[in-house]
Formats: C-alpha cells, structure tokens, sequence
C-alpha cells in the first residue's frame, strides 16, 4: 500500500521588485524556491497570501519609499485579519533590517539579499509563530548552492547572475556594505544554468553582477583547469545550442582587461552593446569618489573596445553634484560625453547615501546647481541618443521578439544594440529572432516592418 503525499495547498505570492537587473533575478529565484511550498505568482498585492517587497539602496529616498509601500501592505494585510505575510528583502532589508522591524511592527520576515534562498523555511516559521525574523548574514556562496538549479522562465531573454558584490569601495555606495565582497559562481553552475534556460527556448542571456566582469573561476576540466575571466566565460556559453545572444552588466572600467575586450570582437554571439559606468569625466572627482580609474584611462578603453567591435553602442552612468565638484569638473563630464558620444546613458544627482565616506565630505553642493547640471548633461545624452537611434533608420536589423506591443497586431523585440522595436507581426514569431527594417525612430525606441508581412496584409 502506497501512501500520497498530498500536494501543496495552493497559495499566491506577490513580488514588488525595486532597483536593478540584479534584484529583477533575485525575485525570480524567490519565486523559484517559493514554488514547491504552493505558491503560484499573483497579479496584486491585494490577494497575496506572501507579499515580498525586494529592495535597493541606491536611490535617493529608497528607505523612505519602502516604508510608504508597507503602510499601504498594512492596511490589506489587516484588512485579511492578519492572514498575509509580509517580506521585506534586498539591500534596504540588509542596511535597514532591525529598524524596519521596529518601525513596522506588520513586517513578519526581513531577509538581505544573501538569504532568500532561506525564504521558504522563514515563511515556515513565521506561519508557526516561532524562529528568527531577521536574517540579513552574508553568505552568497551557500545561497547559490542552495538554489534549484533550474529555473522557470517566461520569455526568450533571461538573466543570470554569475558574481555578487564589490570589493571596489566607492565612496558615493552602499553596496560593498549591502551585498558583500566580490564572489563568483562556478563554471559549471553558471553552464548547467544557462543550458537550463537555453532548453526552455532562451535565446539571449545577459550575465550579472554587481562588478560582472570582476568574474572570474576554474575553467572545466576538459578546458585545462586554467583560471578564466569573463571573456572565456562568454566563449564558452556562446558554444550552448540555443544561445544566440550574450550581454552582460554591470561593469567597471578598472575590470575591463584585454580578453574581454577581444571577445566583443571574435564571438558572434556577444551582442555590441557596452554598459560601462565612468560616474565622472574629472580625474579630481574621480579620486575622490575612490573610482581607481582617470578620464583619460576609460577613454582609452572606449578606443580598444571600438577598435574590436566598431559598431558597439556604448551606454554609462553620471553622478552630477558630487561633493566637491566644481564648474570645470562638471564641464570635464560634458566634454567626456561629447568625446565618446553615447547611446544611452543614466545620470542622476548626487545624494548622500548613510554610512559612506562621501556623505560627510565637505564641498557638498547645493540643490539649485545640481539640478541645473543635471539638466545640461540630460539635455546632451538625449541628444546623442536621439541621433544614435535615428542612425538605424534605413537599416535592417535582427530583432528578439520578446512579446505583444500595445497595439493590436503590433509586437515588441529588442535590437543588438538593446533598443526597443515595435513592429506589426504575427504572434508566431515571438521568441524568434527575425529581420526587421527600421523605418522610425524616437528618443526610447525605434519602428521597424517586416516586408514580407506588410505585403501579406496589403
């Protein structure tokens, strides 16, 4: 006689995810290790059984925002009679965890961005009213390990985190201090993962990490065992059936070495695009933000990762205000823009994160003159980026369908360069990777048609 074990009561689970790529991943592995508890993926917080607010730090006034969102949560969670549980994770969790907990007395489970493979045993204990609340310990390494090693996906793009952490000690950034040192995974886990995604009809992988071309491990034994950096690790994925497009963020100039570099030029599947954040155009801030990198440095790396893949779209990061900085540092930025002449590139206002050295620097500048920097540098990168974009116009490019535009008939991919396309299409071909003309193109996206459909319809 056999006995059934029966299956999980059914329950349903609600992921906010603020921030970066990294935390939109760590929410899928929530959901991931949450499945075989019973949870299904719910479309509100409202009828959430588990609601799990994945936070970031880096912003101005992250802190603040997660508290606004857990007094709206309270209130359904009463209005459940205390049934939902509450979940603070992420970077918030790890520098916030015991205020959080003091502050709002409804969070039931605080975990940082290294424990939530320890999700389902907390959501165990809570629901049991016993145990710890609060686990924000580091410990990335036991984390991978404990992961399933498969993953469900939806669509053809996925992302995969190969290293966590920084060892590089900016002085603007909370990371080293919410993430952990610099660790990497394994080949083989990165491959059995990546194969893994590649089987359930991923196309296009972009790696991860905090420093991701700070990666670097034992190749396989059938490789020579040799030490490898990301460069190999982008050849050896590009091998896996079914990858057809590689990106990686996000990366550091003072990582940025002469295999990586040549790997943009000798792998087709890498796709010619580089998000590499240089914060500043002025040596003097530069040092002072503790970056290990001059203008003249990055520029020089610009050069050789041109001279590889001559039509890679280059994209960055800008901190405007940094304390200290004075008109001639703000117009070295304007200048470094100019020489490079981006694709895309984010730059916001310095804001003092707690706890860092740059917050109790002297020099901090003041509101008015950040905001009207942050208004010319804004006005300069939509004007390069608007062009780079207009560029495409007349050309054919291959697009990843990733899914339906908003429109009827209409359908949303994404360029090599990571542009977003909207182009009219039959619904078979999502997840395909198709020819599409350009025919239009705006600050954010471009417009492209298939010929051969535009001809079927007419």
């Amino acid at each position: 006689m056999t006995t059934e074990i029966p299956a999980p009561e059914k329950k349903r689970l609600y992921i906010k995810t603020y921030g970066c790529q990294m935390n939109v991943y760590d929410s899928e592995r929530m959901r991931d290790v949450l499945a075989p508890l019973g949870y299904a993926p719910s479309e509100t917080a409202e009828d959430a059984d588990l609601v799990v607010l994945n936070t970031c730090h880096i912003r101005e006034k992250a802190t603040e925002k997660v508290y606004s969102e857990l007094g709206k949560i309270k209130k359904m969670k009463e209005a459940t009679g205390g049934k939902m549980t509450i979940a603070v994770a992420g970077c918030v969790a790890q520098a916030e965890g015991a205020e959080i907990m003091r502050r709002q007395p409804a969070v039931d489970l605080v975990l940082g961005p290294q424990a939530y493979h320890k999700l389902p045993e907390m959501v165990a204990r809570a629901s049991r009213a016993v145990g710890d609340r609060l686990e924000t310990e580091f410990d990335t390494l036991e984390k991978f390990d404990a992961l399933p090693k498969t993953r469900e996906v939806d669509g053809p793009s996925a992302f995969l985190s190969v290293q966590e952490g920084c060892d590089k000690f900016c002085t603007f950034c909370v990371v080293p201090y919410t993430r952990g040192a610099e660790v990497s995974r394994t080949v083989d886990d990165i491959t059995l993962e990546a194969r893994a995604l590649a089987a359930q009809g991923v196309r296009e992988i972009t790696l991860l990490g905090q420093n991701v071309n700070a990666w670097h491990g034992a190749a396989p034994s059938l490789e020579g065992g040799a030490e490898w950096s990301l460069g190999a690790l982008c050849r050896h994925i590009a091998k896996i059936g079914g990858v057809e497009r590689i990106r990686y963020t996000t990366s550091h100039p003072r990582d940025m070495d002469e295999d990586l570099i040549a790997a943009h030029g000798d792998t087709p599947a890498m796709m010619p695009y580089l998000h590499l954040p240089v914060q500043s155009g002025s040596d003097a801030i530069l040092k002072a933000m503790n970056r290990g990198h001059t203008a003249e440095h990055y520029l020089k790396i610009i050069e050789q990762v041109r001279a590889a893949r001559p039509d890679i779209a280059l994209a960055s990061d800008f901190i405007v205000g940094f304390p200290g900085e004075r008109e001639q540092d703000f117009e070295d930025t304007m200048e470094l823009v100019r020489a490079v002449n981006y694709a895309s590139a984010y730059s916001f206002k310095y804001s003092p994160r707690p706890g860092t050295p740059a917050a109790d620097m002297f020099g901090q500048v003041p509101e008015d003159v950040k905001d009207e920097r942050l208004q010319r540098l804004q006005a300069l990168i939509r004007e390069q980026q608007t062009a780079f974009n207009a560029s495409k116009i007349g050309q054919t490019l291959p697009i990843l369908v990733t899914g339906k535009g908003r429109l009827d008939g209409q359908l949303h991919g994404r360029s090599p360069y990571l542009q977003a396309v909207h182009f009219d299409g039959a619904e078979s071909l999502m997840g395909q990777i198709v020819d599409v003309e350009i025919v239009g193109a705006s600050l954010n996206s471009l417009t492209g048609r298939l010929p051969a459909y535009a001809e079927a319809r007419a």
